[in-house]
């Protein structure tokens, strides 16, 4: 059950922060774990897994709320899937090589932004096409005068064009409810299978795979018919139309102030191999500068994926419900490939445009820097799916010569203006191991179980989210686990 704004309050210097002397010092230097273990208060200690957004955004309320917090993170850095890369790039040029969109429903990125201070810049729409072989203008499509080379679409829009078929699904949800067993049954269905039996041709299935399959990280075949129907019986799914925006000077930025503000209550480079509890206190054990050391508490939070947590050995154990979603929910592939250029021929008045959505293995290619001043830019891509499986197992060169040839296709004068590049796998990722996660085909129900407390163990992640696979989610997911904390203590 997610929360609502007026149920969850984001603190501004709402709470006078209870530190003891103890406390100021250790605000004051730096701690290792075995020397903040001691003290009068650490049978009350709260242990937070993973300094992703929703690991930083539960111990961050948590903090402000006075309780004693320490936050463990495996990589050197906060931010988990939020990643902007920097050093890769000259004339101070970066990029987003993991979450990237705030879009304007994001309340929660959007509430901590301006407690921040920072700015959401809205991003380019659409505006041009590339798909077999072939350029076309957004202006165009939309208007009607260009007509998409695909069997069964309408005029007039490029997304949602697998809507017609599963219209009567939809009418369905409308007239018997969600949880109608009629409907509850295309759990059981793929979209691909749900669009075959809607008369749906093939190029409908295609053309759904390039379009909202991308966003998903996922193909027809893996994604539940019920989700798809549902959002499109709700409001419309993502479309060429949606408002999009990114942090201004790049999304690490969220991350980063969470973390100045915890301070050394956060500890990198400590992974998480087991965990151990009972109904009076919990045991993290961490792998901390090559030697095993233990955390003790009476609660804890995993906000890591799914993907990560189901190698992490838990005494006594998850119930067969929980330990069942943890080890099938569903996650995508995604890789992100980022192009530094010399020129930005993408403005000139020949291009087919700045943002290009394309049925290319790259998917969404788009002038990345507009924020940027300067001649250089990046072009940075989108892919998903198995084009990003396929994509994930060349090396780096030979990603980048895929890169560099779609690129020549849809701008022709690229390559005399090429300098270099730089990829991200995140299936590769030893500290993800995956995307976002997706519902998958007979997968109901999952998110609801993920993000159920077990003993003193809480879970938080934008698998666990109504607002899933966004820093949106993440930060829900966070804001939630913090209230059942604070009522629990």
């Amino acid at each position: 059950m997610s929360l609502s704004k007026q149920q969850i309050h984001i603190s501004r210097r709402s709470f006078i922060k209870k530190m003891s002397a103890a406390s100021s010092l250790a605000a004051l230097s730096p701690l290792s774990i075995s020397s903040i273990l001691q003290g009068s208060s650490d049978d009350k200690r709260i242990i937070v897994v993973g300094a992703g957004l929703a690991g930083l955004s539960c111990a961050y309320e948590l903090d402000q709320a006075g309780f004693n917090v320490i936050l463990i993170e495996a990589r050197s850095r906060p931010g988990g899937r939020v990643r902007t890369y920097r050093d890769s790039f000259a004339d101070n040029l970066y990029a987003e090589m993991g979450a990237e969109y705030v879009d304007s429903t994001d309340n929660f990125v959007k509430q901590y932004c301006n407690t921040f201070g920072l700015k959401v810049l809205p991003a380019k729409q659409y505006d041009g096409v590339y798909v077999r072989g072939r350029r076309y203008s957004m202006k165009g499509i939309q208007s009607g005068t260009d007509l998409l080379p695909f069997e069964g679409i309408q005029k007039g829009k490029l997304f949602g064009q697998e809507v017609q078929y599963i219209q009567k699904w939809i009418d369905l949800v409308k007239q018997k409810g969600a949880n109608s067993p009629e409907v509850l049954a295309l759990d059981n269905m793929s979209v691909e299978e749900v669009l075959k039996k809607g008369g749906a041709p093939k190029d409908i299935i295609d053309l759904y795979t390039y379009t909202n399959a991308t966003e998903a990280t996922s193909v027809p075949s893996k994604m539940s018919a019920l989700y798809m129907v549902l959002a499109n019986s709700r409001t419309s799914a993502f479309s060429e139309n949606t408002v999009e925006g990114r942090i201004l000077g790049g999304n690490d930025q969220l991350p980063k102030a969470f973390a100045k503000r915890l301070g050394t209550r956060i500890k990198y480079s400590r992974s998480l191999r087991s965990l151990v509890f009972n109904s009076k206190k919990i045991t993290a054990n961490v792998i901390e500068d090559g030697k095993r050391t233990s955390i003790k508490g009476i609660k804890c939070v995993l906000a890591i994926p799914a993907s990560i947590l189901r190698t992490i050995k838990i005494d006594p154990g998850f119930t067969s419900g929980k330990t069942n979603s943890i080890q099938k929910q569903e996650y995508g592939h995604v890789m992100k490939i980022a192009m530094q250029y010399r020129r930005r021929f993408w403005d000139d008045n020949n291009s087919i445009g700045q943002r290009v959505f394309t049925d290319t293995s790259l998917r969404r290619i788009y002038h990345f820097s507009i924020d940027q001043p300067g001649p250089r830019g990046i072009l940075l891509t989108f892919t998903s799916g198995e084009d990003a499986k396929k994509l994930g197992r060349f090396n780096e060169n030979r990603r980048m010569k895929v890169a560099q040839k779609a690129c020549k296709d849809i701008w022709p004068e690229s390559p005399k203006y090429w300098e270099n590049g730089i990829t991200k796998y995140w299936n590769e990722d030893p500290f993800a191991k995956a995307s976002y996660s997706l519902a998958g085909v007979g997968q109901k129900g999952y998110r609801e179980i993920l993000a159920k407390s077990e003993g003193p163990v809480h879970f938080a992640g934008e698998h666990t989210s109504v607002h899933r696979a966004s820093m949106n989610g993440a930060i829900e997911s966070g804001l939630r686990v913090s209230e059942e904390l604070k009522r629990a203590l």
